[in-house]
C-alpha cells in the first residue's frame, strides 16, 4: 500500500534529493556524507551488488577506467576484500570546478558467512565490471527432505 509513497524516485522527494545534492555541493564530506538517505555514504567507491542464489553468492564491483592487474581480490575468514587503485592524470592547464570521479587507493569488503567455499571463487573482470563468483558449500545449501 505504501510503497509508491517510499519509491527513491518519487516526485514528491525531488525536492529533498535536490537539497541533498546542494548540500553536499557546498559542505562537501560535511553533514550529509554519514549515508542519510542514500545506500551508500558519500566517496564510497566501487559501487558494488551482491546477489545470492541457491548455488552461489555473484558480486559484481562497478570498477570503470581501472586496470585488472590494479585489483586485489582475497577471501580471509568470511571477508571477501576487494582492493586497489585509480590513477587519473590531472591537466595542468586546466582549473577543475568540480571533480567527481575517484581517484586513489581504495577498499571494500564483504562479509561472506559461512556458506561460501573459498576454494571455489572465480574472478573476471569485463567492461569495467568485476565479476566475483563464490560457491556455496554443500552442507549450507538447501534440501529436500522427504517425510515417511
Amino acid at each position: 500500500m505504501f510503497g509508491r509513497y517510499w519509491s527513491p524516485h518519487s516526485a514528491w522527494l525531488e525536492p529533498f534529493w535536490r537539497l541533498q545534492q546542494e548540500m553536499d555541493e557546498e559542505l562537501g564530506e560535511g553533514l550529509s556524507s554519514s549515508g542519510g538517505i542514500r545506500s551508500l555514504p558519500r566517496g564510497s567507491f566501487p559501487a558494488v551488488n551482491v546477489i545470492q542464489t541457491p548455488e552461489a553468492l555473484q558480486v559484481y564491483v562497478f570498477a570503470p577506467g581501472i586496470d585488472a592487474s590494479k585489483l586485489e581480490v582475497s577471501i580471509q575468514q568470511g571477508l571477501l576484500t576487494i582492493s586497489g587503485s585509480r590513477e587519473i592524470e590531472p591537466r595542468e592547464a586546466a582549473r577543475y570546478y568540480r571533480q567527481e570521479r575517484f581517484t586513489g587507493e581504495f577498499t571494500r569488503a564483504v562479509s561472506l558467512g559461512e556458506e561460501v567455499d573459498p576454494e571455489q571463487v572465480d574472478a573476471r573482470y569485463r567492461d569495467g565490471i568485476l565479476q566475483i563468483s563464490l560457491k556455496r558449500r554443500e552442507a549450507a545449501k538447501a534440501r529436500q527432505i522427504e517425510i515417511h
